[in-house]
């Protein structure tokens, strides 16, 4: 019998349009606010730069997402913080 493993990241991995789902939300945030725009305002030519911004948006954002070390932070964090004194001796190391 065929096991298979439990793959829990798969929220890590997963798209939406070619976009992972931190940047689909952020178009989805920038569609919604051009449409805000579109609707306070009687202009063809903002109803036609808005389209424009988010198309470009959207190549922009699909190029990041197919090129991953644009996305790559650095943590500034470092994993544990302590406030002991650092005498200098390392204990683990033999």
């Amino acid at each position: 019998m065929k096991k298979f493993e439990v793959y829990r990241n798969i929220r890590k991995r997963a798209m939406i349009f070619g976009l992972p789902v931190s940047l689909f939300a952020l178009q989805m945030v920038s569609v919604v606010a051009s449409l805000l725009v579109i609707i306070f305002s009687f202009s063809f030519g903002i109803i036609l730069s808005a389209m424009v911004f988010n198309a470009i948006l959207f190549v922009a954002l699909t190029r990041m997402a197919k090129n991953p070390q644009l996305l790559q932070t650095i943590n500034a964090f470092p994993k544990s913080i302590s406030n002991k004194r650092n005498s200098g001796f390392n204990y683990e190391e033999d």
